[in-house]
């Protein structure tokens, strides 16, 4: 399984940025998760948002709830991490991963991707 992610950039408090995530090389269930992470300097890795291939089953982390919206194309096996009302807080690298279980947490990944810089400047 390949997971590309994209999208990242340089934008201002207060904008707005939406990250794509392409997978390829497997056929995934409806009960497989595609998870967004990231990881600011100095800090550990941290969920942000996921969803099921299904779409049954979404979360997000409390600091981006309201601001950060998942959503998938499953025809494309593609999944978008759409950012809005960013802060400086939210800048880090985002990494997308898969997940054929049930827990959204960084050692219950089975796939990454690599990750993709996102800077919010003050």
């Amino acid at each position: 399984v390949q997971l590309q992610a994209s999208g990242g950039g340089l934008v201002k408090a207060g904008g707005s940025l939406r990250l794509s995530c392409a997978a390829s090389g497997r056929t995934f269930s409806s009960r497989d998760a595609m998870v967004w992470f990231r990881q600011a300097p100095g800090k550990e890795r941290e969920f942000v948002a996921g969803t099921s291939w299904s779409g049954g089953n979404t979360g997000y982390a409390d600091s981006v709830k309201g601001r950060f919206t998942i959503s998938r194309d499953n025809a494309m096996n593609t999944v978008y991490l759409q950012m809005n009302s960013l802060k400086p807080e939210d800048t880090a690298v985002y990494y997308c991963a898969a997940t054929f279980g049930i827990r959204w947490s960084p050692g219950n990944m089975d796939y990454w991707g690599k990750g993709t810089q996102v800077t919010v400047s003050s």
